[in-house]
């Protein structure tokens, strides 16, 4: 009987960690990049390998998502996954998810900052010289998993068995099969005009009760609030979900305050979705209430190759 080896997908699908960097990088131009990013596929290997062996109970991961522009500069197979491209905003009546550059993204998670920290350094030895850091945030887990704005975040994350079915490519692009499209944005919030809001208010902006978590009854719930604009089912009524891991980062002092948006799906077409729910509206111009109180900053596809695929990529694997 033979039997079908089904590819190694990166951690995506690891449930949230107490602390995260967030890094996007874009290539220097003029540069030789292939030779680094080989070094690179194969440091992202042994990073997760080395920290589950020497520290297991921090679950520790490195996830590297590739945008589309650097997926053809470093001539990786074609054609590229279905849904990879580059993102393009999308405009609603008083808001906008823009679109902001990115050639690879790092998603470092761990119990304790130290491994990432340590990971980050030895990511940064090897791209450095080749490209830059355009965004490098310190996310944390902020009490039961609330973002800042003080409500839970990532309520309706799938769980178990749901996370591989939601977030890994399958058999809607064979060739790119235990991969996922990553989609993130950093938000930054209106700290002076959420709190002037009564709890009350609040809740309707959200969708769900503040100390419970509990969701509005529908006949209560504005149909403008994030977890009714949030939410998607295909043509056949059946719920499309993606699996999130926002983190809340910021500089109380300096009063710059946010959410890191991360989103990994087996088609980006989902995520693009619920970007236009929020943005655009359902309606067109009942917009997501949540995004008069946040702003996103960034916006960036990209897509994270099977760890197969990515150990196929590695110096050690193609010299």
């Amino acid at each position: 009987m033979t039997r079908t080896t089904l590819p190694v997908s990166q951690r995506v699908t690891d449930y949230p960690n107490n602390n995260t960097i967030f890094t996007v990088w874009k290539f220097k131009a003029d540069m030789d990049i292939k030779p680094v990013f080989e070094t690179l596929c194969g440091l992202v290997a042994n990073l997760n390998h080395s920290f589950t062996i020497r520290v297991p109970a921090e679950r520790a991961s490195c996830v590297l998502g590739i945008g589309y522009e650097a997926w053809i500069k470093l001539a990786l197979p074609q054609p590229v996954p279905k849904e990879l491209k580059n993102f393009e905003p999308v405009a609603g009546a008083k808001h906008t998810a823009i679109a902001t550059p990115g050639d690879l993204h790092f998603h470092l998670r761990s119990g304790d900052m130290s491994v990432c920290f340590d990971m980050l350094t030895a990511i940064t030895e090897v791209l450095s010289r080749v490209s830059d850091c355009l965004e490098e945030v310190h996310g944390f887990r902020y009490w039961d998993g609330r973002s800042i704005l003080g409500f839970v975040d990532g309520t309706e994350n799938p769980i178990g068995n749901d996370r591989q079915h939601f977030a890994v490519v399958g058999d809607e692009d064979p060739a790119y099969k235990g991969g996922s499209y990553l989609f993130v944005q950093k938000y930054l919030h209106n700290m002076k005009g959420w709190t002037k809001l009564s709890t009350e208010e609040q809740e309707k902006v959200i969708g769900r009760y503040k100390i419970s978590d509990i969701e509005m009854p529908d006949d209560i719930k504005p149909d403008n609030s994030h977890s009714a604009l949030a939410s998607l089912d295909d043509d056949n009524g059946n719920e499309l979900k993606i699996v999130r891991d926002n983190m809340p980062f910021g500089n109380p002092g300096k009063n710059e305050v946010g959410t890191y948006f991360i989103a990994y799906a087996n088609t980006f077409s989902t995520t693009h979705k619920m970007l236009e729910r929020m943005f655009i509206g359902v309606p067109v111009g009942n917009y997501d209430r949540i995004l008069d109180f946040s702003t996103a900053h960034t916006g960036s596809l990209f897509f994270v190759p099977s760890m197969d695929m990515l150990k196929g990529y590695s110096a050690d694997a193609t010299h």
